[in-house]
Formats: C-alpha cells, sequence, structure tokens
C-alpha cells in the first residue's frame, strides 16, 4: 500500500510516506508553525517520491494525547486530503506510536502535558507486536501509577520536564532514558501498516482524535472551579 502518515502531536512536525515498497521520513521543528507547514511539506514530500497525492491508498494520523492545537490541524488537513481523494483513514495513539519507533521491548512514553501534568502510557512488545500495558492516562508527578517489572526505556518531553518526579518514582526500574525522544510519523507508519491490512480503517468522517482531558481549552485554575 502507498501509505502517509503524519505527527502534529508536539512542536515538531513529522512526515513519513510509505511508496512504492520504499519509505522517505521528515521532520521539522514546526514549533507554532503546523498550519502553515504541513500541506506545503506534504506536497514536496510526495514530490521527492514522485508521486502525487492520488497514488495514496490511505492516509494515518497520531492522533493524541498531544497538544490540542496540533492534533486539530493534522487531523483537519487528514480529513481534508482523504476526503477529496475518497481513501480511508487511521488514528494511532501518540504515545504508541512514539514507542513503536524504539528498539526496546519495554517503553514507558511520557510527553509533556503542561499544566504541570504528564501524558503518560507503557507499552510491551510481544512477538513483534505491541500491547498497552500501562493504559493512556494524563496524571501529575505526584500521582505516578505502578509500572509492572524492570527493563523499561523511557521517552519523551515529560522525562525533561519532570525528570527527577519520574526517576524518584521509577528509579530501578528504568534501563534508559531519552529526554529528547518526540513522536514520529515514522512511529504512526510502522502501526498503521497492519491496521490497514486488517481493514481497521475508517472513513475520513469518522476519524477522532483522543483527548483524554475534559476540558483542553480551560487555564488551570478553570479546570479546578469546574
Amino acid at each position: 500500500m502507498n501509505l502517509l502518515t503524519l505527527d502534529t502531536s508536539t512542536e515538531y512536525l513529522s512526515l513519513a510516506l510509505q511508496y512504492k515498497g520504499e519509505t522517505l521520513l521528515r521532520d521539522w521543528h514546526a514549533q507554532q508553525k503546523h498550519a502553515e507547514m504541513t500541506l506545503p511539506q506534504i506536497q514536496q514530500l510526495l514530490a521527492d517520491a514522485g508521486a502525487s497525492l492520488q497514488d495514496l491508498d490511505g492516509i494515518a494520523l497520531s492522533i493524541g494525547p498531544g497538544s490540542f492545537t496540533g492534533l486539530r490541524i493534522g487531523c483537519g488537513i487528514v480529513q481534508g486530503l482523504a476526503f477529496g481523494l475518497d481513501i480511508p483513514t487511521l488514528g494511532v495513539n501518540t504515545l504508541a506510536a512514539l514507542a513503536a519507533d524504539s528498539e526496546a521491548d519495554h517503553v514507558l512514553s511520557v510527553l509533556d502535558a503542561r499544566m504541570g501534568e504528564l501524558y503518560l502510557a507503557g507499552y510491551q512488545r510481544n512477538n513483534g507486536e505491541w500491547q498497552e500495558v500501562l493504559a493512556t492516562r494524563v496524571c501529575g508527578p505526584q500521582a505516578l501509577p505502578d509500572l509492572p517489572d524492570t527493563g523499561w526505556q523511557g521517552l519523551g518531553s515529560g522525562f525533561a520536564v519532570q525528570g527527577e518526579a519520574l526517576q524518584a518514582r521509577y528509579g530501578s526500574q528504568l534501563q534508559a532514558v531519552d529526554a529528547n525522544r518526540f513522536p514520529h510519523a515514522s512511529g504512526v507508519l510502522k502501526l498503521a501498516q497492519a491496521k490497514f491490512e486488517a481493514g481497521l480503517a475508517v472513513p475520513a468522517h469518522l476519524l477522532e482524535l483522543l483527548y483524554i482531558r475534559d476540558k483542553v481549552a480551560l487555564k488551570t485554575n478553570e479546570r479546578t472551579k469546574a
């Protein structure tokens, strides 16, 4: 299948294109420029591969958790393209995509959720397939969940902002940590391929984002009062 995947869940923008058996990857530190950059960069990526939008069989997106604005921009672009091309879409958990890019078999994916909180999930690779063994959640450093076993690789920006709390909570259970790793469209592609082949794709209008905060647009004090 010829597949395009996107990740707009953080301050980075990344794209992956699988075309005629070859894979092309691109990423940028977009900051707040996802809206301006994404479509032109998709067109450039396709041009670099000698492909066009009409060659695509499906599009997949990292659907969260992550930046509310970035996710909405990415979802709107994917839905618009897929609807116009009449091709199916898929959503992939952002934290799962982060884990899928790792060579480790036990990954604790942790992203900065702002407002003093973290997006967190744990994944284990069994026979080449990833299983979520610690459910996706948002929590403060004082409410970090139990982590089973040892030998975990910690990935993501959460370790940059709450590294001390995470190390204090999990200690020797963490074998290695990479706080600079960000979710990438390459991880989305790795997980989306099997889902497309299994017939799990959906029409563009059914693509949904994963929000794990009830009040994503409110300030901390407003969320407390609501």
